[in-house]
């Protein structure tokens, strides 16, 4: 068994692995603005989104695009603006195009307005075009507005005075209520 004079073998070599080269991964370019840098300059605007849970007291002010699901004690005003179901806006609100899926209460003035069937609203709507889903509750008056037509100015006083523009100039609010608002209160009334 044991023997003294010999001398114990040692353990074969282990063969070395080679080592294994993994090439880098190629990072992707990531935009997070959502909008592609040429874009922002043909007119595109982001989409600002601000979320359920969240209290903003004070105004929203800009001309980018803004979904809201959290709360806003004071007026929104933007380009267009989408309330989620769980928005709620304590003011006035201003926008190109409004999408209510929640809650306000408070005057309405845009372009485009849609109430949707999850839709509260308390408060006067000035538009242009209006939709209400059946299911939206609604309080208020709704003026339908139309922007002034403006005509333009004749080509012989613009080839006279080349400092007046023959652009029409858009206003800055969405005009006058027409004869065509209704008192919803007062419908109520004739049954």
């Amino acid at each position: 068994m044991f023997n003294k004079t010999s001398k114990p073998t040692p353990p074969a070599a282990k063969p070395q692995p080679t080592p294994v080269v993994v090439p880098p991964l190629e990072t992707p370019n990531v935009n997070m603005n959502r909008t592609k840098p040429a874009a922002m300059g043909t007119g595109a605007r982001p989409l600002s989104s601000f979320g359920a849970g969240l209290l903003i007291e004070g105004n929203i002010t800009g001309t980018g695009d803004l979904h809201l699901d959290g709360t806003v004690r004071g007026d929104v005003k933007v380009g267009h603006l989408i309330v989620g179901e769980a928005g709620n806006i304590e003011g006035k609100v201003e926008a190109e195009t409004i999408e209510v899926r929640g809650r306000i209460v408070g005057s309405i003035t845009g372009k485009q307005i849609k109430l949707q069937a999850t839709a509260y609203v308390e408060g006067d709507i000035t538009h242009e075009q209006l939709a209400i889903d059946v299911g939206a509750f609604f309080q208020g008056r709704c003026l339908q507005s139309r922007r002034p037509e403006t005509s333009p100015e004749p080509i012989a006083v613009a080839a006279v005075n080349p400092a007046v523009s023959a652009a029409p100039v858009a206003p800055s609010d969405y005009g006058t209520p027409s004869l065509n608002s209704y008192d919803l209160n007062a419908l109520s009334d004739l049954k």
